[in-house]
């Protein structure tokens, strides 16, 4: 750009170079991060809020030209959706081309809608899976171990208590995760533009970096399912003289977290065979109902009391039955 306007005066020249300042940038940065669904609509999804975030900009290139500055806004008026973190490379990128558009460079309104439109879609994809499929999870599974809470043990309600700790440090971890992706994505995109994003796709960067956050995100979903998923079976059987708890004496005997694991998996075999998610709910909502029914014997009183009357225990595992318990069934 430079080489070009050498030779031209030197208030034509200020007059044809215009540049974002990084106060630009972070209010672009700011609106976007707060108000990227403040007007969310099915007609046009994000579209709003991307003109919004756009606008320190626009007012900086085309602030003299009320023309160009309307139809700036007017060319950022289109359809746009996608994650609002990753996304953000767009803005940036958008960025670079409305600067160099302002300069009078031949950077045509459809080649911007275009880079918007066929952006959009991978980073969306990208952003779901890293964010929150991915971190969101692992940020949520780390919070809740900190709280000190364990599904399924023996807990006197009136005395429960968990450490606030937990809970903060999710709010402050998905929060630094937020706004530091959202801030590298857009400047990023300014400073690099779209040969940049397109690189990283071609070489397969990205799809190792979703391949690996599967992989994580597989291993917390593993440690959650073993530390939440509880299912005991309460029912015990009398074979001659011996009496027999089908849970502490089979089914721990065989594998401790027998149960829970097979459900998992019966689950994740259903899902992928097409049952929808509702319909799975629904059928295990009745089956823990009829299965707390207490049929067997007596009814307990409390949640902690020994299991034995029903056919699935669902408070606590199975207490060793003593005295008239182990004849009564309870």
């Amino acid at each position: 750009m430079s080489d070009t306007i050498n030779s031209a005066p030197a208030e034509e020249s200020e007059e044809l170079e215009k540049r974002l300042t990084k106060r630009d940038l972070v209010k672009t940065y700011l609106i976007w991060q707060f108000f990227s669904h403040s007007n969310y609509n099915y007609e046009r999804l994000q579209a709003t809020a991307f003109a919004h975030s756009m606008t320190p900009a626009i007012k900086r290139l085309y602030g003299g030209d009320e023309e160009q500055t309307r139809q700036a806004l007017k060319r950022h008026l289109v359809f746009f959706n996608t994650s609002p973190d990753f996304g953000a490379v767009i803005h940036g990128v958008t960025l670079a081309m409305e600067e160099q558009k302002a300069n009078g460079k031949p950077v045509p309104d459809d080649a911007i809608n275009s880079m918007k439109t066929g952006l959009m879609g991978p980073l969306a994809g990208v952003g779901d899976t890293i964010g929150q499929g991915i971190m969101v999870p692992l940020f949520l599974a780390l919070g809740i171990s900190i709280t000190g809470l364990k599904a399924g043990a023996e807990q006197d309600l009136a005395d429960l208590n968990g450490n606030p700790l937990g809970a903060i440090l999710y709010v402050i971890l998905i929060t630094a995760f937020v706004l530091g992706v959202t801030w590298v994505a857009m400047s990023q995109g300014y400073r690099r533009g779209r040969s940049a994003v397109t690189e990283v796709f071609k070489s397969g960067l990205m799809d190792r970096v979703i391949l690996g956050a599967g992989v994580l995100g597989n291993m917390v979903l593993g440690g959650l399912a073993a530390s939440f998923v509880k299912l005991y079976v309460g029912a015990s059987i009398t074979v001659g003289e011996t009496h027999l708890r089908l849970q502490q004496d089979v089914f721990d005997h065989i594998m401790p977290g027998l149960l829970p694991l097979a459900l998992v998996l019966l689950t994740w075999w259903l899902l992928t065979r097409g049952w929808h998610p509702i319909k799975l709910l629904v059928i295990y909502v009745v089956v823990c109902i009829l299965g707390a029914i207490p049929f067997m014997g007596p009814a307990p009183q409390y949640v902690t009391d020994a299991c034995g009357s029903s056919i699935l225990q669902p408070y606590a595992p199975c207490a060793a039955p003593t005295g008239d318990d182990a004849g009564s069934g309870k």
